[in-house]
């Protein structure tokens, strides 16, 4: 419980910056809402002839969910670097607090973040036509899912973050990894018009295991194969990434 209250002030703490400067909140809403309008307009008429079962618009908008919180996830190494620059990690380390907390702080903030953009993304989907298969309570399970591999995925940059030290440098770090997983993925596009060894990745590399399990969960077909798997997944990203990343903390700091 007393680790269970650190996290929630620091949490709260991270969340006053977006109060303060909310241009941060501004910024982190625009490139998901242009990729979104881009890949809708521009792509719409050339994928859903050839590939796809429904309009693309209702196949895009699952992955533009995924896209959004994956590069989200950005947000935490470059905080934690930052805040690692400025020397509040290192104050923090000197009180007599969880050593999680920092950490955890941090990503449950980016994740009420993901929760906003979330259902920002949700109502522009809707209105360029994205159109829901199942039901509403698949829907929200997938947009529940979205928000777990987001959680999961800022522990992954939590690490970044505090091995480079520094803001500009954890985003270039970044951005290679996440560029790879996103558009190496069935984000955008189906893995079945990839050549054939990028495929193998595409449909093996998490992002298209969750990106999958929201569409099954959002549009129908088989569902609990795809789910399994992406909360599989999920779970082991945080059996690894958690602990290591707590262990990067104390190193840094």
């Amino acid at each position: 419980m007393s680790a269970a209250r650190d996290a929630a002030v620091l949490c709260g703490r991270n969340l006053i910056t977006y109060r303060r400067v909310p241009q941060l909140l501004l910024y982190s809403t625009i490139q998901p809402v242009v990729l979104l309008l881009l890949f809708r307009y521009a792509w719409g008429g050339v994928v859903s002839d050839r590939f796809l079962p429904y309009p693309y618009v209702d196949f895009l908008v699952p992955g533009i969910f995924v896209q959004t919180v994956v590069f989200g996830a950005m947000n935490t190494a470059t905080g934690l670097a930052v805040d690692l620059r400025a020397g509040l990690l290192e104050r923090c380390r000197s009180l007599p607090m969880s050593r999680s907390a920092v950490l955890a702080g941090r990503t449950f903030a980016d994740l009420a973040r993901n929760v906003f953009v979330a259902v920002l993304m949700a109502v522009v989907g809707i209105a360029v036509g994205f159109r829901i298969h199942t039901n509403i309570g698949l829907f929200v399970a997938g947009m529940l899912l979205v928000l777990l591999f987001g959680f999961v995925c800022s522990w992954i940059f939590a690490i970044v973050g505090l091995a480079v030290g520094d803001a500009e440098t954890a985003q270039a770090a970044s951005l290679p990894v996440m560029a790879l997983l996103v558009f190496a993925s069935s984000a955008f596009v189906p893995v079945d018009a990839m050549p054939d060894g990028l495929r193998v990745f595409a449909e093996n590399q998490p992002v298209s295991v969750v990106t999958e399990a929201v569409r099954a969960l959002m549009l129908g077909g088989p569902t609990a194969s795809h789910v399994w798997a992406a909360l599989a997944w999920c779970a082991g990203i945080l059996v690894v990434a958690v602990p290591f990343a707590v262990r990067q903390y104390v190193r840094a700091v």
